[in-house]
């Protein structure tokens, strides 16, 4: 199978319609999608991926109204997120209507909704009538991309065609809300801030960030990994403790005296550096680098999320 990289949205939706596959462009991450309700391209996306099948998938679609034909509530706690932010970096756990394959789920109740806001993608959404399954669009594990070269570079001839939509706007993957009776949990932290969901909603409980048994999609113990040993602690004392070693350092906005070195925001903005983070890992793990080296940003905003992903592609010391 040959890759294409493109922008015609008609091409991309009849490759679609035929139960094939295509990289999307949301404002997160680049997704590898498929037909939702066609369990034959869904388990291509697995294929493709080489990603487990007790791992479940994120639909994608266009409207809250699109939402409700594929479930069988919306809680009214979730409601007013929904409204708020979808459009955007939200995914919400809803339980399913017996439309959504269980192959989707990985059996579970609920299925995970998102309405992307890549103006690409939502022409893409409407031009089809049915739900994309789109998880990152990338090797199993691997680090997410966040732009067409990006996919290309990890998944051609794994993929017929890739939506090229530019660089992803957010550049960390989506937060995931669900309930647990009365509770609004977080499953997942990503491209919206907790403060923002807390300031909506009220108090939330976060799940623990990662499982063997995902409840949720991107709850796994180790994902985002560069391929080298990335360690997360103290910039300096690694870099002591690494003495002799090629070092490729993350930093947030400082500089050190290393062979290889990705600062992520000079200006030292978190949104920056979440939205430069897996172009930071993917960079940094291309060069001949023994170790990289890594320091948890500011834990406001989408720090919280930025570290979540550090921490599931890190190494322990």
């Amino acid at each position: 199978m040959s890759t294409v990289i493109g922008h015609d949205i008609k091409a991309a939706a009849e490759i679609l319609r035929a139960g094939e596959l295509v990289a999307i462009p949301t404002e997160t991450v680049y997704g590898l999608a498929g037909n939702a309700l066609n369990e034959d391209a869904v388990i291509k996306i697995f294929k493709a991926k080489e990603r487990p099948f007790f791992d479940p998938l994120i639909a994608h679609t266009y409207s809250i109204d699109q939402i409700r034909k594929y479930v069988t509530e919306i809680p009214a706690r979730l409601l007013p997120l929904m409204e708020r932010y979808m459009p955007g970096p939200l995914t919400v756990l809803l339980p399913r209507q017996n439309i959504i394959p269980d192959i989707v789920t990985s059996g579970l109740e609920r299925a995970a909704f998102r309405i992307p806001q890549h103006e690409v993608a939502q022409e893409l959404l409407r031009s089809i009538d049915f739900p994309l399954a789109a998880p990152s669009a990338n090797p199993f594990g691997y680090i997410s991309p966040t732009t067409a070269q990006h996919v290309y570079a990890q998944m051609r001839d794994k993929v017929p065609y890739i939506l090229d939509g530019g660089e992803c706007r957010v550049g960390i993957e989506s937060t995931i809300v669900g309930m647990e009776g009365d509770t609004i949990m977080v499953y997942r932290l990503g491209g919206l801030a907790l403060e923002e969901i807390q300031a909506l909603a009220g108090e939330v409980q976060v799940a623990a960030s990662s499982s063997s048994d995902p409840s949720a999609p991107g709850m796994l113990t180790s994902h985002y990994a560069p391929r080298k040993p990335l360690v997360i602690g103290d910039i300096p004392t690694l870099i002591r403790q690494y003495q002799g070693k090629k070092i490729a350092v993350i930093s947030f906005a400082e500089s050190y005296d290393v062979p290889y070195q990705y600062i992520l925001s000079l200006g030292g903005s978190i949104d920056e550096a979440a939205k430069r983070l897996f172009a930071a890992m993917r960079e940094m793990d291309a060069t001949d680098a023994d170790v990289i080296i890594a320091k948890d940003l500011p834990e406001g905003g989408l720090g919280r999320a930025v570290n979540d992903r550090l921490k599931r592609a890190s190494h322990p010391l």
